[in-house]
């Protein structure tokens, strides 16, 4: 669905200097896993695909409406190649799941992206603390202890969630050490 010239300008952006975590490794992981989802339409998979390319293309750790920009992103650069509205419409309403990562009850395809988007919260404790770390140096700009209250108080509101991953397939495979990851960093945050 999306073009290559398209392509090639969502891959500057994501090698932009200042991403650790939110640069083309997570993008090809969300691809790989949408990819192995058997389960999947054509029509699902294209959306999705769609989506996780455009999900992180705005980035500024200094923002708090990257994905809203994302979104924007794709409407132009989908409309602009003559994509079909309703499903531009589907591809921003996809991004803009992974602001909180909640969705519907019956939305099974926004939880499966919200869900890939998580998964590394579930990965094994040495990707997990890699994962960590990029993000820490994603926001080099926050001072150490302000960083370190801010991350604990935003994993703990995940910890805090009835479930991690609104995909039951994802739940099953991520939930528990996901929660293990979760906990391990916001006591290394706190100590």
């Amino acid at each position: 669905m999306i073009s290559g010239a398209v392509r090639e300008a969502l891959i500057a952006r994501y090698s932009e200097p200042h991403r650790r975590y939110h640069a083309m490794a997570h993008i090809e992981d969300c691809l790989t896993q949408v990819r192995a989802s058997t389960d999947l339409t054509a029509d699902q998979r294209d959306l999705l695909e769609t989506a996780i390319w455009f999900h992180d293309a705005i980035y500024d750790p200094a923002r708090n409406d990257n994905e809203a920009a994302s979104a924007r992103l794709a409407r132009e650069h989908l409309s602009a190649e003559g994509v079909d509205p309703a499903f531009i419409a589907e591809v921003e309403r996809l991004i803009l799941l992974t602001a909180g990562h909640s969705v519907s009850d019956g939305d099974a395809l926004g939880a499966r992206l919200v869900s890939i988007d998580l998964s590394i919260l579930g990965a094994a404790p040495d990707r997990y603390d890699a994962y960590a770390r990029a993000i820490r140096e994603e926001y080099a700009h926050v001072p150490e202890p302000f960083y370190r209250a801010g991350r604990a108080a935003i994993m703990g509101r995940f910890l805090e969630s009835p479930a991690l991953y609104a995909d039951p397939v994802w739940a099953e495979r991520y939930e528990t050490q996901a929660r293990a990851n979760i906990a391990r960093e916001i006591a290394d945050l706190t100590a």
